[in-house]
């Protein structure tokens, strides 16, 4: 088993619905509270698991805003379990979710280091390392209905970005996904070999008119506008 989450780039709109979720959920989770400081001051700080970035992609007038959710990718060769000096950090057999013994953390960052996607945050009043759990208290608990067994993160998306699921499976959605979209893993040059799969964002589509596409019909009218003003 291979557990991990599968992102559509296409249709995240940057909502951060699925931050605040994870941040409400896992405080009272497994992890333990997620420190803020400084909440309602002029520069707030806190630990948060997921954290959604934002890029202009492209040259305007055909750039695209993307928005990019991150948090621990599930690495199956996980370099921030390979530093931790105190076995902390740690990589489960039965379905590859990289943890973090908070009896065993001593912060001393090594593992934030080695991580090169950011996906990892020092608490800074508890001293020890938090990072996306993949909710392992919801998704393993049988007492919640079968279709609530999935991140907080994922139940919360209102345009459905987020999928989880198990990436050994071919049957799987995730996988499915994976193969319809070309999902890929960021930075494969380092060979971390990251289990979530980011489904790349599709090319605008170009509408049909009687005289063209809208793009050139919009050329036209320039140009026509243009002759008007010279006259």
């Amino acid at each position: 088993m291979k557990l991990g989450l599968v992102i559509d780039l296409d249709t995240c709109v940057g909502c951060h619905a699925c931050a605040t979720a994870c941040k409400q959920w896992n405080t009272s989770g497994t992890i333990g509270p997620l420190s803020d400081q400084q909440p309602y001051g002029k520069d707030p700080q806190g630990t948060w698991l997921n954290r959604v970035r934002t890029y202009e992609v492209g040259d305007s007038p055909d750039s695209k805003t993307v928005h990019m959710p991150m948090s621990c990718m599930q690495c199956e060769d996980a370099d921030c379990v390979t530093v931790c000096p105190t076995g902390a950090s740690y990589k489960r057999k039965e379905d590859g979710i990289v943890l973090v013994d908070q009896d065993k953390c001593m912060g001393c960052n090594l593992c934030a280091w080695a991580c090169p996607y950011g996906a990892r945050e020092l608490d800074q009043q508890q001293g020890v390392m938090k990072k996306c759990t993949l909710c392992i208290d919801r998704i393993y608990d049988t007492q919640l209905p079968e279709a609530e067994r999935q991140p907080a993160c994922v139940l919360t998306c209102p345009t459905g970005s987020r999928v989880f699921g198990d990436f050994d499976d071919p049957a799987s959605e995730v996988s499915k996904l994976t193969v319809q979209r070309g999902g890929e893993g960021l930075l494969p040059d380092l060979a971390y070999k990251p289990v979530n799969r980011y489904l790349p964002p599709r090319d605008r589509p170009q509408v049909a008119t009687a005289g063209g596409t809208a793009r050139a019909l919009k050329s036209k009218i320039k140009a026509w506008t243009n002759k008007l003003i010279v006259r």
